[in-house]
């Protein structure tokens, strides 16, 4: 039994940079979370350690540090809210954020009598208005006159002697104060991604949208010009029908011949928009086949996608197709290079029965025509269990790219 599929090929992700993005949103996301809950539980243990360094009985720390674990909790409620809102146009949800900010208050007002405290009753609540989804502009004037707020609640503890003392008596009164601040500046670079991330998602709208009215122009200028000479010469034709039936006649020739260049023009414009890379192609031949049970092996040139296309394209289908109607075996191998000839792609699986894949079957007839109109050769091998399709095209100075050699 072989090891699970082992792909060596050098095809990037569909879409990086979208992947990418959607990844570092994530990261950035649980950075800012855990920034803010951590803040909060270093404040919350900080301040239980001040209430029981001073003598205020022993209910007192357990109310502090207890609660405080409580509405710790109720604020990650509202960081969820936060981040599943991206839009604060809307208003604020207050049947959602009720609950916790509810318990900002009892928290805030039982701790805050419990220590004797002002500024402990005041943090709890500026902190969890803080994390609110204000709208934009609003946030930084509510974080300036809370901090402004909770500063004179601090002078005001100090001056009525519920925070007299050294550093350590300072410290929490200083992180109690700085809280709000602290946390809007970590939920900025939040906004900051989450507003890029929308610009990406509007930039790729109004592309698809550009790309829409651009083969809508196309079609309207191709048909609209062949239509107008068609009309014309029915029109003539049927001036002439009485008088000059000959003429007439070449007239409705000439129409018939629009009609096919017609045709032919709306197929060719179809085929150019429809062109798939030939790197997509082969990885999705690799997908199908795997999703049909095959350990399959590929290995794609980083480049792949300058082979030509249209001579290629159909091949890969084509053999596909075969592998998975005829092949009787277990694996599958798939590649795509450059070589000196030009590009060879060779597809190969292993076959329990030697006559699984006529060679002479009518899709490798349609191989073979094909190749050789683009001027390559093919190569069918069927020997030790193993049936190979291999084919060369030379390289075409037309091959299909998008976006920076890949859309």
């Amino acid at each position: 039994m072989r090891s699970p599929s082992r792909v060596s090929d050098q095809l990037g992700d569909p879409s990086p940079g979208a992947r990418q993005l959607a990844r570092g949103i994530t990261a950035t996301w649980w950075y800012t979370f855990s920034a803010v809950v951590l803040l909060e539980l270093f404040l919350v243990f900080v301040w239980s350690l001040r209430v029981f360094a001073e003598p205020v009985g022993a209910v007192a720390p357990l109310v502090v540090g207890i609660g405080g674990l409580v509405w710790w909790l109720s604020t990650m409620l509202l960081l969820t809210d936060y981040r599943r809102r991206l839009d604060a146009e809307s208003g604020i949800p207050w049947a959602r954020i009720a609950g916790p900010l509810l318990i900002a208050v009892a928290y805030g007002v039982v701790a805050g009598v419990l220590a004797d405290s002002l500024l402990l009753g005041a943090m709890p609540i500026a902190q969890s208005v803080v994390l609110l989804n204000w709208p934009r502009g609003v946030r930084y004037r509510v974080v300036l006159l809370l901090t402004a707020v909770m500063l004179v609640l601090a002078f005001v503890d100090g001056a009525r002697g519920a925070a007299a003392g050294g550093p350590e008596i300072w410290g929490p009164s200083l992180y109690a104060v700085l809280i709000p601040s602290m946390t809007v500046s970590s939920l900025w670079w939040w906004d900051v991604l989450v507003t890029l991330d929308r610009a990406r998602a509007s930039e790729a709208r109004l592309a698809a949208t550009q790309e829409r009215l651009r083969v809508a122009t196309d079609v309207h200028d191709l048909q609209g010009h062949h239509l107008q000479v068609i009309a014309l010469q029915l029109e003539l034709a049927e001036r002439l029908m009485e008088r000059d039936p000959a003429a007439a006649l070449e007239q409705l020739q000439l129409a018939r011949g629009s009609v096919d260049d017609a045709r032919q023009g709306t197929r060719d414009l179809a085929t150019r928009f429809r062109a798939v890379p030939l790197g997509d192609e082969v990885a999705n031949a690799r997908d199908l086949l795997r999703a049909a049970g095959l350990d399959v092996e590929a290995t794609i040139a980083a480049d792949a996608d300058r082979a030509p296309s249209a001579a290629l394209g159909p091949v890969i289908r084509e053999t596909t197709t075969n592998v998975l109607r005829h092949g009787t075996g277990r694996r599958a191998r798939l590649s795509l290079t450059r070589v000196r000839e030009g590009w060879r792609f060779e597809v190969a699986n292993d076959a329990e029965r030697p006559t699984a894949t006529d060679p002479s079957g009518s899709g490798i007839d349609g191989v073979r025509r094909r190749i050789a109109e683009a001027g390559g050769t093919l190569e069918v091998r069927d020997s030790e269990g193993e049936f190979a399709v291999i084919v060369t095209v030379p390289a075409s100075e037309h091959a299909v790219t998008v976006e920076g050699e890949r859309r």
